[in-house]
């Protein structure tokens, strides 16, 4: 065993909001491309990696049918598994729908919840981030609907051509309903900023990383605790890395910054 080689691989990667299949199939494949290229970029580095939430743009599995495409991306994890990475799949809001085909087939670690975990000294909380607004009643009644078991075995019942369409098209309106405002950054009055600082008043950790609000961002809650998002996987396409001492916001198009 190459013990040298190991020891390298010792930083954590986040990342999260790929949207694949959104907006359409020639601009999905592109990025995948781009996620792949970043991938082999921390091949060589990456202990773990966290898969934030909303990959893909729409996912519903079911028991023997998965969606078709992905092919690049999730054959490049499905290789970093296999070699000893553990990655972490977190369910999304627009990628909930999940059976065992990531655990079974590709070694993933399914996480449908945020996660508390210690790494060096440090506390970390991860999630996807939807659901922390307390307040937005429309995300509670949703989020109730898709996830009842009852809702799920009647969409389930759905011949696959019609329920994935289904479920691709409303994804595309569920987008398009948000305006730019909804994606502004609001300072202190972010929910998810808000969340943070309340959880801080009985429990500490050092790092919260989320995704869900398309807006990269590291801010400073109270001593020296932060609060990180991970932003949408389009523009400058954003990831965190930890390398055992800091935890740094990164952008893939600075190809300097990727070691």
């Amino acid at each position: 065993m190459n013990t040298s080689h190991n020891k390298s691989k010792n930083k954590i990667y986040f990342v999260s909001d790929f949207h694949f299949g959104s907006p359409d199939g020639k601009s999905s494949i592109e990025r995948e491309k781009q996620a792949v290229c970043w991938l082999e970029n921390i091949e060589d580095s990456a202990e773990e990696i966290y898969l934030l939430g909303d990959i893909f743009d729409f996912w519903f599995e079911y028991k023997y049918v998965v969606p078709k495409g992905y092919v690049r991306f999730l054959g490049k994890l499905a290789q970093m598994s296999d070699a000893g990475c553990k990655i972490h799949f977190f369910c999304g809001n627009h990628d909930l729908w999940q059976r065992d085909y990531f655990e079974k087939e590709l070694g993933f670690i399914l996480h449908r919840k945020p996660l508390r975990f210690e790494k060096d000294g440090k506390q970390f909380f991860v999630g996807h981030g939807d659901g922390l607004d307390k307040s937005d009643t429309k995300y509670k009644i949703l989020n109730a609907i898709f996830k009842n078991k009852i809702c799920i075995k009647l969409f389930a019942s759905l011949h696959p051509r019609w329920a994935l369409a289904i479920g691709t098209h409303w994804s595309k309106q569920s987008r398009h309903s948000h305006h730019k405002s909804d994606y502004q950054d609001r300072g202190q009055n972010e929910p998810m900023y808000q969340y943070c600082i309340q959880s801080l008043q009985s429990q500490h950790t050092d790092f919260f990383i989320f995704g869900h609000r398309h807006l990269c961002c590291d801010k400073e809650l109270k001593n020296h605790c932060r609060y990180i998002n991970t932003g949408q996987w389009r523009e400058k396409k954003p990831f965190a890395e930890w390398d055992g001492e800091n935890l740094t916001l990164k952008n893939f198009d600075q190809a300097e910054e990727i070691h």
